[in-house]
Formats: C-alpha cells, structure tokens, sequence
C-alpha cells in the first residue's frame, strides 16, 4: 500500500513538473492558441516626422488585428541616427534576441535587416521603402528576396512635377539633394530625371555621404536652381529645417515628399500619408505573425493615390500664389509652420 501511495505522489510531481516544462517551453504561447503573445523589434533608421509616422501607423495596423502592445505585444524601438553601422548592430541584436518579427523603416533599415536575418527563421517585414528592387529586397516581378516583404513609398514623381509646373510657371532648374548610398534615392533621382523634360525642367543635383555635407551642398545647390524638391531621403530630411532655413533666406521654395514636410515648412508636395502606409505594413505583419500567411506568398505593396498638401503661410511668405484648382483639391492646408 505505502508503495502504491508513493507511486502516485511521484506521478503526480511528474505531471506537474511536465507541465511546468511545458509551459516554460511553449515561451510566448498560452494553453489557448488564441492568447499567443509576440515580441516584435522595431528598427527605425532616422527620427523625423515621416518614418515616426510610420512606426504609430505599424502599430495601429497590428492593433486592428488584434495584436496590441501591452496586451499580447511586446515592442522594442530602436533608432540608428541615420547611422548604416548602427542600423546593424540593431538588427544583430535582434536576431540574436529571437524576436518573432523585425518591422525595419526605411531602406537601410531594411537592408540591414533582411542580411542579419537571413540565416534565422525571423520574418523582415519593411516600410519607407522606396525601391525595393533596387534595395535587393525583392525581385523584378515583386516577389520577396528571401524571408522578407513590406510597403513601399514610391514617390509620385509625375503628379510631383505637374504640381510644381502649375505652382511656379516660369521655373527652369529643380534642385534634388541625395545620399548616395541610399539606394532608394539614387532610384527616385533617376527617375525625375527621366520625367523632368516633359515638364520642361532640368534637374541639378547634390550627393553627399553624410549629415555634416548637407549644409555646403545646400549652398551650392541653392544658386544653381529656381527650387528644391525632396526625396524620401532619410539623411537630407532629417536635417530638413538647415535646408529650409537656407532656402527662405534667398526666397527658394523647397517642395516636399509628404505631409510631415509641409507641416514643418516645404511650400506643397504631392505625397503619401505615412500613417496609411505603416497601417498596411502592419496588417502584413500581422498575417504573417498569425501564421494566415508565409512571406514568400507576399509581394511587396504600395499605396497607390497620394494627397496634395499645402502651407499657405509658406506661400504667402515667398508670395507665390496657390492655383485654385490645387487649392480645392487639398488633402489639407496649413496656415501655420511646425516648429
């Protein structure tokens, strides 16, 4: 009897001690499938208002799906400063943490991702991407490079230039500022190129390789050209408000890629919303997470309508009047300047 009674006692710690395994093995998965939990790292390559706007719409998009911070999500941010090196080391580092899913912003960002990741089983999930072929990210018919797949914020660049055509009718020379090692913007360069002679503009334009060319680049550009218009280049728009600071001095307009620049001080753009865009980037993630679907069935994806925005207050200060037309045609106008 005392042997039966102790065999039972030892199955029962057994039990609990598989159990406690169990539970200790299953990591972010509860005894309900339905209450898995995720831990996602986020590797934003600059802080400016646009990639910012990016990271909340990610969130918002995982929300709607019901994945949401604080409840089944665990998120850690990580910013590079613009910096490629840095940019790495986050995302070895979240390799190396066994995440379940890297959201990389911006093209460096996501280079760096996708080759941290590559020999893992982790999902690259990216957005602020210009060109994604161009970044090795995916291939020519849109189909992932590997175990990676997002959004892509590819300029409109015809509607850009027949909004600049129609705002400034005399203006011969655009000038377009760029970082040459971003492969995003070397893509939208030539592609203004290509398009501007239908508009009858010439483009001039500066490369730099780093923060600290943009002020000198500037300078030079500045007397070469009717105006400036921007890229979707992360190390020039982080440094946004030197440029704009230089260009009102002489009376240059400086046209934006999206909302954020407008707020801030570019006379218009016609641009994307980058809260949509992180929204859609995170619904992806979310059926990737929930196992709806495999990255390599994912093509990358694009918003494909983008808004007018406008300053008012810029265009009275450098007294160029908006056409009616534009102006009725408005995502949204400000009559103030974000500092």
């Amino acid at each position: 009897m005392k042997k039966r009674v102790l065999a039972v006692i030892l199955g029962a710690v057994m039990t609990m001690s598989l159990a406690a395994c169990g539970s200790s093995d299953a990591g972010k998965t509860s005894s309900n499938d339905s209450e898995k939990s995720y831990t996602i790292g986020i590797s934003q390559f600059a802080e400016h208002g646009s990639l910012d706007n990016c990271r909340e719409g990610f969130l918002e998009g995982l929300k709607e799906e019901g994945i949401e911070e604080g409840k089944n999500l665990t998120v850690e941010v990580k910013n590079a400063a613009a910096d490629q090196g840095t940019a790495k080391q986050i995302s070895d580092g979240f390799v190396s943490d066994k995440v379940d899913l890297v959201c990389a912003i911006a093209t460096p960002s996501a280079q760096a991702a996708y080759n941290s990741a590559m020999n893992s089983d982790i999902p690259v999930v990216y957005t602020a991407v210009t060109d994604p072929v161009a970044a090795k990210l995916a291939k020519e018919d849109g189909t992932p490079a590997g175990n990676v797949t997002g959004t892509s914020d590819e300029l409109p660049i015809k509607a850009q230039l027949e909004m600049i055509r129609e705002m400034l009718p005399d203006a011969k020379n655009i000038g377009i500022l760029y970082t040459t090692s971003e492969a995003n913007s070397v893509s939208a360069l030539a592609k203004y190129k290509e398009l501007a002679g239908d508009y009858g503009f010439t483009i001039v334009d500066k490369g730099i390789a780093q923060t600290a060319d943009i002020s000198l680049a500037t300078d030079e550009l500045l007397t070469e050209v009717d105006c400036l218009t921007n890229l979707t280049d992360n190390t020039v728009v982080a440094s946004l408000a030197t440029i704009l600071d230089k260009a009102n001095k002489q009376n240059i307009p400086v046209f934006g890629s999206e909302i954020e620049q407008v707020k801030i001080g570019c006379l218009a753009a016609e641009g994307l919303d980058y809260v949509a865009l992180g929204k859609q980037t995170g619904k992806m993630a979310a059926e990737i997470l929930k196992g709806e679907k495999k990255v390599s069935d994912m093509n990358f994806e694009t918003i494909t309508e983008p808004g007018f925005y406008v300053n008012e207050k810029v265009a009275e200060n450098l007294g160029v009047t908006v056409p009616q037309d534009l102006a009725d045609e408005a995502v949204e106008s400000f009559t103030e300047i974000t500092k």
